[in-house]
């Protein structure tokens, strides 16, 4: 068995993996591609360890290190940096201390949700924000009325951007 550490970025990422006496095997940059992660995963052993910091892209490398047959382990990033304890920040130096906490079992990991209700979750968290975005550029209209003393539909200000028939 390997242990596997992952450090996601936006367009890569960096790949470390160690044998369990915490010699490097292989560390490479993996480029962001459909199958990419899935196809390095599955070079290793089946049931590897692999971790993952929580990103904001973390769904979609889970899923491909699931589909590469390797045991993906989200972890914590907060506190993996605090108990790594490195001043200095790099990909090889945050894989190499996520192998380090995969070997001696105390790395912070969270519990990862299924696939079904990862998507239940996004669809009413993605709603939020719209209508988050929705009522800021209601009232950046409304404001703009306001400093110029307009009005708006026979007056009433407070309807814009109402369909009719909905109060």
């Amino acid at each position: 068995m390997e242990y596997i550490a992952l450090d996601v970025h936006k367009r890569y990422t960096w790949a470390r993996v160690e044998n369990a006496h915490g010699d490097r095997v292989t560390e490479q940059r993996v480029l962001h591609q459909r199958g990419a992660i899935q196809a390095f995963v599955q070079h290793w052993t089946a049931g590897s360890p692999v971790a993952v910091e929580t990103v904001g892209n973390w769904y979609w490398v889970v899923d491909e290190i699931e589909a590469g047959s390797g045991q993906p382990q989200l972890v914590n990033a907060r506190l993996a940096k605090l108990m790594n304890g490195s001043v200095n920040k790099s990909d090889r130096l945050d894989t190499k201390g996520l192998n380090r906490l995969q070997r001696t079992g105390t790395l912070p990991t969270v519990w990862i949700p299924s696939g079904a209700i990862r998507d239940a979750r996004e669809l009413p968290r993605t709603r939020m924000v719209f209508s988050r975005h929705r009522t800021q550029l209601k009232n950046r209209v409304l404001a703009t009325v306001a400093k110029y003393g307009l009005a708006v539909d026979g007056g009433s200000v407070m309807r814009l951007g109402n369909v009719a028939g909905r109060s």
